[in-house]
């Protein structure tokens, strides 16, 4: 592409082309001069019509990773026992051995990233984190190694910590809660390593926005698109510095999420949204509170609420009536029976 900018037709002065594959030329698209011919095709000579021809003629194997603890171009020798039996018998003993001798030639390292690298696979299944942040936390575990910090801790530490500090990085945050829940290990040690490793390998992370929990907690609720913009206009709006300063992100992004779903007829409960979030009820209030009144809407919002629980009462009281009708009705019934 970079060539085609710099070509001029010898024609008319034209820089615009497109190419024919077809024919392997390159056409001025304002007077039609062909200005290049005999193109190379760098494209595959096969042809395929589906995925599984695609997959069958294909002479490439993965992409080089680093969440693999050889970037994914290990040798191995027969994937079981049921394997070697595939071949001849003179050749089996010999199979055998190579295979042996390959698994003891692999350096200490390689055995560390192996078994770390599966147990990182396993935290970001469970947090529904993307694949950058499964990349970079894999790369930044080998250079921890190399720098010799995981000698003497926890290898699940260090890479709980990694995963925290590189998913705020990335702009998609889980809570401590969250990290302990899929590591098993107690927030206090994770936020120990955390800073150890911030300090040593120079990682400055800036604090996580409430912004950035909005979708996520969202989505474990069940509300709706209109829900999550009218939390993030309601914290855009609300974003003042004394208002924030010291208070956790999580509280504020829960209290948005509680006003944006009254607001929008979709009201949750603040004990459904302290259970999904992983903060006190009191928290919500009193972030609540700070929210409402900064925003000027205390009275429409009480409101609102007034409103839910009048209707909810009437619903209740219309149920009630109609199951006392029932009953009545059931006791006529047996009443004719027994006549």
């Amino acid at each position: 592409m970079e060539n085609e900018k710099q070509l001029k037709c010898p024609s008319c002065g034209g820089t615009e082309f497109f190419k024919d594959e077809t024919h392997g030329e390159i056409i001025c698209k304002t007077c039609g001069a062909v200005v290049e011919t005999n193109m190379i095709d760098t494209s595959a000579e096969w042809r395929a019509f589906d995925s599984s021809q695609q997959e069958k003629k294909m002479r490439t194997g993965a992409p080089i990773t680093f969440t693999k603890h050889d970037r994914g171009l290990s040798t191995e020798i027969g994937k079981g026992v049921s394997e070697l039996y595939k071949v001849s018998s003179k050749k089996r003993a010999q199979y055998y051995r190579l295979r042996k001798w390959n698994k003891r030639l692999t350096k200490s390292k390689d055995r560390n990233l192996s078994y770390t690298l599966s147990e990182l696979s396993r935290q970001i299944s469970y947090l529904g984190l993307p694949k950058s942040v499964h990349e970079k936390v894999a790369r930044l575990y080998e250079k921890a190694i190399e720098m010799g910090l995981v000698r003497g801790r926890s290898m699940e530490t260090i890479i709980t910590a990694l995963i925290y500090a590189v998913a705020r990085e990335e702009g998609t945050p889980r809570t401590l809660t969250e990290m302990s829940a899929a590591s098993g290990i107690e927030k206090r040690e994770i936020g120990r390593a955390y800073r150890y490793i911030a300090r040593e390998m120079g990682i400055r992370i800036l604090p996580a926005k409430a912004e950035e929990y909005v979708p996520r907690f969202a989505s474990l609720l069940g509300l709706s698109g209109k829900v999550q913009a009218r939390a993030r206009e309601i914290l855009k709006q609300t974003s003042d510095e004394e208002l924030t300063s010291g208070k956790g992100p999580t509280g504020i992004a829960a209290a948005a999420l509680y006003i944006a779903a009254v607001l929008e007829g979709e009201r949750r409960t603040q004990r459904d949204i302290a259970d999904v979030v992983g903060v006190t009820e009191v928290t919500i209030r009193n972030r609540y509170k700070d929210l409402i009144e900064k925003l000027g809407i205390e009275q429409e919002i009480e409101r609102i609420i007034e409103s839910e629980q009048e209707e909810s009462k009437r619903g209740r009281k219309k149920k009630a009536e109609l199951m006392q009708k029932l009953m009545e009705d059931d006791e006529k019934i047996m009443q004719e029976i027994e006549q």
